[in-house]
């Protein structure tokens, strides 16, 4: 494979035993960037001139026998969400092109402190709201499949980015499955922390400093190792818990496939997927019960799953609409008025509960504890859950709603039957709810020859057990394959 689709862990050791040099790396990128990213709109705020300067510092670094860290001498770029000093931080909102940060999240300190540097960011959809990622500011990002389709959302320009060989790595975030379905869609790996053990400070709008309800950030990569790598770097408490408070994460104790219990779950009646989906999760079961591992297509958690649904979405409401100001505030509670008394319809749940009061908040949060109970209780007999992560591989664009239009117009195909947009927000929002860590890896392509990509879910903090069985299952499935023309 060619060095821009090299994965960061093979990159490093290139860099560390001078191979190459940063900055002969960090031009090679940036290269591909000019080349390739027209067509893409992947990498919306560029930053070459300082990321040149930093392979220089790597360089003459390296040369002394100073290393910075596991990631000395990467270039790599991350989500436009993300505060990197000196650079725009708008969440793809118009009004706040002039947001230039003036401090580093806690995530990029921590890359950069292992020796990262950052070639610039990439591109989200209006407030992160989509599967999509277009924006009034910086414009429609396309899929290197096919640019005719969504790379996913909201971290899609670092799919994008990813796939088309733009970029060592890269930093994502998540509440809806925003790592997860650009990763499905474009044929990359992501990963969901488990909530909480990687800081979110310095994501988030101006002026909002504590940490989101549901929300997580989290590495995005062209390999399982490099999520592992990553999250060596990322994981780590809030500056605030720092005191008190470590992460120590479990370490994976099996070494091969056939010692894994791996439950699957292919489909389910509230938001079906599409055949090739659902047949696609029992392929890899099947694969796997040929290798030894003790494999389920029944094995659930005794969760009522619409009911743990409908939680996820009363607590993303209250997350989504915190921040609104009053006069958009009154307009949500005016449209809670044009719902029928028992419609439960997505746009209503998610209506409702955007004006409920703390005391509904705390009603769902103890609704959650029991739902994280069960997980736990499932986790203590099976590793691995593999379900689907969206409904279909990637669809063509549609910009015909505004951000967070959940219960809008928008429609889906899934075997030519039209499903609301936001009805697949569901394979996202059971594992989301109970705060469990979830890895999406690439299964190869459809019979369209776009990538399709599956959930490998674990227990609450098992982070590195899913990403190692995703590992693992390259070694069957082949993992990151680079999109033609590339």
């Amino acid at each position: 494979m060619s060095l821009e689709f090299d994965s960061a862990v093979a990159l490093t050791g290139k860099l560390q035993r001078k191979e190459i040099s940063s900055r002969e790396l960090t031009e090679h990128f940036i290269a591909r960037i000019k080349q390739h990213d027209e067509k893409l709109n992947a990498v919306v705020v560029r930053d070459f001139d300082r990321a040149l300067a930093a392979a220089d510092a790597a360089d003459a670094s390296l040369a002394k026998g100073r290393n910075l860290g596991s990631l000395h001498g990467l270039p790599m770029t991350i989500k436009e969400a993300y505060n990197v000093t000196g650079l725009p931080t708008t969440w793809g909102i118009a009004a706040l092109k002039d947001n230039i940060a003036d401090s580093d999240a806690v995530t990029v300190k921590r890359l950069k402190a292992a020796g990262a540097h950052f070639l610039g960011k990439t591109n989200v959809p209006t407030e992160l709201g989509d599967f999509q990622t277009y924006n009034d500011l910086y414009g429609v990002t396309n899929n290197p499949w096919d640019t005719a389709r969504t790379p996913g959302g909201s971290s899609g320009g670092s799919a994008a980015a990813l796939a088309a060989g733009l970029t060592g790595l890269e930093g994502g975030s998540d509440i809806g499955g925003s790592i997860r379905n650009p990763a499905h869609y474009c044929g990359v790996y992501g990963h969901k922390p488990t909530w909480n053990v990687v800081s979110l400070q310095g994501h988030a709008l101006p002026g909002m400093v504590a940490s989101s309800d549901l929300a997580v950030v989290g590495p995005m990569a062209r390999s399982a190792d490099d999520l592992a790598l990553a999250m060596d770097v990322m994981a780590g408490p809030d500056p605030l818990n720092a005191p008190g408070w470590k992460v120590d994460l479990p370490r994976p104790a099996k070494c091969r496939l056939s010692e894994y219990r791996v439950a699957i779950w292919p489909t389910h009646s509230y938001a079906p997927v599409s055949a090739e989906i659902a047949d696609r999760v029992q392929a890899v079961g099947d694969r796997l019960a040929s290798l030894g591992a003790t494999v389920s297509d029944s094995a659930r958690p005794k969760v009522d799953f619409e009911s743990s649904y409908r939680t996820y979405l009363e607590l993303l409401s209250a997350v989504i609409t915190y921040g609104l100001p009053e006069e958009a505030f009154e307009a949500l509670r005016r449209r809670v008025d044009q719902f029928e008394p028992g419609d439960d319809s997505v746009g209503a749940i998610l209506a409702r509960a955007g004006v409920q009061t703390h005391r509904a908040w705390l009603r769902n949060n103890d609704a959650r504890e029991l739902t994280r109970i069960a997980w736990r209780e499932f986790f203590d007999e099976w590793d691995i859950l593999v379900c689907p992560q969206m409904t279909t591989p990637a669809f063509e664009h549609n910009h015909s709603a505004k951000a967070f239009d959940i219960g809008g117009p928008r429609t889906i195909m899934v075997d030519n039957e039209a499903q609301p947009y936001f009805q697949q927000l569901f394979w996202s929002g059971v594992i989301t709810v109970a705060y469990l860590p979830s890895t999406v890896f690439p299964t190869g392509p459809s019979r369209t020859g776009l990538p399709i990509g599956l959930q490998a879910v674990s227990a609450e903090y098992n982070d590195y057990i899913s990403i190692d069985f995703a590992r693992l299952l390259a070694d069957e499935l082949g993992g990151f394959i680079p999109p033609p023309g590339y």
